[in-house]
């Protein structure tokens, strides 16, 4: 509401615009970052490449005129442009994050920290990854759940909760592999529980998505599960996280 810049108000247009902005002219060695804190949902894909028969998507701030911006599409303007010796890292704190990238391939990690890599390739074939880069996401949630907005972690102000615990994780020194990362992620919100309220974002966003696909809203404590994607697979307790 305080944004006077008319280039910087989250339209459509404008995010588009930032995304091919973040590749344009990028060369090996740089290291790119985006991340997107708002509302996400999801739509039917009509493709055949998605494993659960839905696109991811974000909800820019003109969505219901302007339409939203699909996995798909962020795919192409982030994921496939990336050359050989750049690296994307992304942190999408939206609902239904867990492949907004449409990255090739998902780490399915369990409670007690042992995780598979899940192919998410596009039976049809469609090439999702980079042009020789690295490309990795962390999410706010899978594809089938909600992220939340809450006062529950900083005990001050509404924030979103992935993106609170991504910053705790670096700043506790708990980032040094990108497994420790998700668990330290993961931790904190499954320790949170009960005690979390669903403050605007997610409960608005909750409503947007249950409008969208014709499900129900959902209501409760954090039950969010954040997510890591990734255009190759590694072994994500040996790998030392950078940017």
């Amino acid at each position: 509401e305080e944004q006077t810049d008319p280039y910087k108000i989250p339209t459509k247009h404008n995010i588009r615009m930032a995304m091919y902005w973040l590749l344009q002219g990028c060369q090996p060695g740089d290291s790119l970052v985006f991340h997107y804190s708002g509302h996400g949902a999801q739509q039917r894909s009509y493709s055949g490449d998605e494993v659960d028969g839905m696109d991811e998507t974000l909800c820019p701030l003109d969505f219901e005129t302007q339409g939203m911006i699909v996995d798909d599409e962020i795919n192409a303007a982030l994921v496939r442009p990336l050359p050989h010796g750049a690296k994307l890292h992304a942190l999408i704190d939206a609902c239904h994050s867990g492949t907004a990238l449409d990255l090739p391939f998902l780490c399915r990690m369990s409670r007690t920290g042992q995780y598979v890599w899940e192919d998410h390739r596009p039976r049809s074939g469609v090439w999702k990854g980079t042009s020789g880069g690295e490309a990795i996401s962390f999410s706010g949630c899978d594809d089938n759940q909600t992220s939340a907005d809450t006062s529950a972690l900083s005990k001050i102000t509404s924030t979103g909760a992935m993106t609170f615990c991504f910053i705790q994780a670096i700043e506790q020194s708990q980032a040094t592999t990108y497994g420790s990362i998700l668990n330290s992620m993961r931790s904190t919100i499954r320790n949170t529980g009960s005690g979390a309220s669903m403050a605007g974002g997610g409960a608005v966003t909750s409503l947007i998505s249950m409008l969208l696909t014709g499900g129900s809203a959902s209501t409760g404590g954090l039950r969010q599960e954040p997510q890591l994607t990734a255009c190759n697979t590694f072994d994500v307790y040996a790998k030392p996280f950078s940017l």
